[in-house]
């Protein structure tokens, strides 16, 4: 069977998009632009959410010591030796707030990464509430001339869990940035965490609903991983009701349920999240990689004869 989205996949993949964009795989080379966060510098607030730990999915060659090309080079280097069908590379800056920086700043980070000969597009992470319309429409500039994502920590859709986790802007702000940066042509990702403390498998499923109004092409689903030495590690010691116990099987069904009701025209780059078990207050599932669980989701959507969007109202 092939789906609307062009392969026989039962959800519209990553590795599929690529292979229709580019003709081939692609792998991000993550960079660390020495950039920070207005939620931890004192612009919005102190501290950061009460989850992050950005060390935690920062690869070993990220230095803001070193320039973006060398990070670029030395990146390439460790993905050829991992990954060895990679076709091309996008620069991805992924450390902190990657807009959170005045538009000429940006403008010469953003600029020497897309002057790398092996760089393909560009990738930049980042909060809704550190654009405007100057940065937006600087961005759009240059996707004009190569692949340029902007991709959205969000989060959750509920107002009442953004205060609790002390992100610093609501659900609005998201909106708005998605809207803006989508109405300019830019492709448009979202990030989004599953397990946050409050929040119920059907909220999450329901959420999707929120999810499918946005004008998205690409979006990130994570489980909740709480980190050491954050203050999510103390509040989930202190308060483990608030917090999912989620066995895989329970996770792998909750993804199944999200995705049947995702719009199917929505990229989904991922269902979980990996980092090196020393940075993990516990380990839900073990030593389950990405590759591995993404495989699991596949088949179990396959076994339900489902696929991405086949519940979507």
């Amino acid at each position: 069977m092939t789906y609307p989205w062009g392969d026989d996949r039962p959800f519209n993949s990553y590795s599929g998009y690529f292979a229709r964009t580019f003709g081939g795989r692609m792998q991000k080379v993550a960079i660390n632009a020495a950039l920070t966060c207005p939620n931890r510098d004192g612009t919005v607030g102190h501290g950061g959410c009460t989850f992050c730990r950005n060390d935690a999915f920062t690869p070993s060659y990220c230095s803001p010591a070193k320039s973006i090309t060398r990070q670029i080079d030395e990146g390439i280097e460790f993905h050829r030796r991992r990954y060895a069908r990679a076709e091309g590379y996008l620069a991805y800056f992924q450390s902190f707030s990657n807009t959170y920086a005045p538009v000429e700043t940006l403008e010469a980070l953003f600029g020497e990464a897309l002057a790398h000969p092996q760089i393909a597009g560009m990738v930049v992470g980042t909060r809704p509430d550190t654009v405007d319309s100057r940065k937006l429409d600087m961005l759009a500039a240059l996707a004009r001339k190569k692949y340029i994502a902007v991709e959205y920590g969000i989060e959750s859709c509920n107002d009442m869990t953004l205060m609790a986790i002390n992100r610093g802007h609501d659900f609005a702000c998201a909106r708005r940035a998605v809207e803006q940066t989508a109405s300019r042509g830019v492709h448009t990702g979202a990030h989004f965490i599953l397990g946050l403390p409050g929040e119920t498998p059907q909220q999450l499923i329901d959420q999707t609903d929120t999810i499918n109004i946005l004008p998205l092409h690409s979006i990130k689903f994570h489980q909740l991983q709480i980190f050491r030495d954050t203050p999510m590690e103390r509040d989930w010691t202190e308060h483990p009701e608030r917090y999912p116990h989620w066995t895989l099987d329970d996770y792998l069904d909750l993804c199944v349920e999200i995705v049947r009701r995702l719009r199917s025209d929505i990229i989904v780059e991922r269902i979980a999240g990996e980092a090196p078990p020393r940075f993990l207050a516990h380990s839900q599932w073990g030593l389950v990689r990405n590759e591995q669980l993404l495989a699991r989701f596949e088949q179990r959507l396959r076994e339900r004869h489902a696929f991405q969007g086949d519940l979507c109202r």
